[in-house]
C-alpha cells in the first residue's frame, strides 16, 4: 500500500493507525505522524513503532496517502502548512467533519481527495465510515476503503451532500444509543433495581440486541422483524412499545436526525 501519513494524531488517528497496522495494510515504518504535542508523537511512536516527524510538510513529503485527521477548526492552518507542496500524485483523505472537498482543493489544487465521516466505535474496531471521492480519487477508492475497513465497515456515497445525512445517522448515531441506554439505566433504578444491576442489564441488552440484529441481517431479517418476534400480543413489550408510539417515537427520531443533518449543512457552510 506504500506510505501513509497522519496530520494530527488524536483519538481517531490512533484508531486508524492501530487498525491498519493490525490488519497489515501498512507496516509501522511506512506510517508517519505529526502533531502539535511532542509528547503525543512520542507516545504513538513508542506504542506502535510509527515515525513521528516535526512538521506537517514532512508528513506530506514522506507519504503517498495523506490523512488530514485534525479538528475542523484547525483545518485551515493544517492546509496552509502543506499549501504549495507538490501533492498532485498523492491521495488526500479528510476525516474533519463539515470540511468540504472544495475547501481542500482550493488550498491544495486539483488533487485526489476522499472525504470520510467515521464514528467513534472505530476506537474499538467496530466503526462505520462513509466515503465520498472526487473524480480524481475514484481510481484510488479501493485503497481508502481498505484503510477504513480496518476499523469496522466502510461504505461509499456517490454525492458529497449525502455526507450530511451520514453525519446525522452514523456520525452522531452512537450518542442516540448512549442516550437510550442512559435513560433505561435511570428508569431501571427508579423501578427499584440497584444501580449497578440496572447498568449491567442495560449494557448487555444493548450489546446482545446489536449483535443479534447484525447476525439476523445476514439472513435478511430486519430489526422490525426481530421486534415483532419479541412482542407478544398483550404482553409486557407491547405495553412499553405502545407508550413509545403514543409519544411519537418514530416521528421524533425523524425530526432529530433531520435537525442533525441540517446542522451539518450549516457547519459545512
Amino acid at each position: 500500500m506504500g506510505t501513509i501519513g497522519f496530520i494530527g494524531s488524536g483519538n481517531m488517528a490512533e484508531a486508524l493507525i492501530k487498525g491498519i497496522l493490525t490488519a497489515g495494510v501498512y507496516a509501522p515504518r511506512d506510517v508517519s505522524i505529526s502533531d502539535i504535542q511532542k509528547d503525543r508523537l512520542e507516545e504513538l511512536a513508542r506504542t506502535y513503532g510509527v515515525v513521528g516527524v516535526d512538521t506537517n510538510a514532512h508528513v506530506a513529503q514522506r507519504s503517498e496517502t495523506i490523512v488530514l485527521s485534525v479538528k475542523p477548526q484547525t483545518m485551515a492552518s493544517a492546509l496552509d502548512s502543506i499549501k504549495g507542496m507538490d501533492v498532485g500524485g498523492k491521495l488526500v483523505i479528510s476525516i474533519a467533519a463539515g470540511v468540504k472537498v472544495a475547501k481542500i482543493a482550493a488550498a491544495l489544487g486539483d488533487v485526489a481527495i476522499v472525504r470520510v465521516m467515521p464514528n467513534t466505535p472505530a476506537l474499538i474496531g467496530q466503526g462505520v465510515s462513509a466515503l465520498y471521492a472526487n473524480d480524481r480519487a475514484r481510481p484510488q477508492l479501493g485503497q481508502a476503503l481498505a484503510i477504513f475497513s480496518a476499523v469496522g465497515k466502510a461504505v461509499v456515497v456517490e454525492k458529497e451532500d449525502l455526507i450530511d445525512a451520514v453525519t446525522a445517522v452514523s456520525g452522531s448515531g452512537p450518542a442516540y444509543f448512549f442516550l437510550l441506554m442512559e435513560a433505561m439505566m435511570q428508569a431501571g433504578a427508579a423501578l427499584g433495581l440497584p444501580a449497578h444491576v440496572a447498568r449491567e442489564l442495560v449494557l448487555q441488552t444493548a450489546k446482545g440486541a446489536s449483535l443479534l440484529a447484525v447476525e439476523a441481517d445476514k439472513n435478511d431479517e430486519s430489526p422490525a422483524m426481530l421486534r415483532r418476534k419479541v412482542t407478544s400480543p398483550g404482553g409486557t413489550t407491547e405495553a412499553a412499545l405502545r407508550v413509545f408510539a403514543e409519544a411519537g417515537f418514530e416521528p421524533l427520531v425523524g425530526r432529530a436526525l433531520t435537525a442533525a443533518r441540517d446542522r451539518s449543512r450549516e457547519l459545512s457552510g
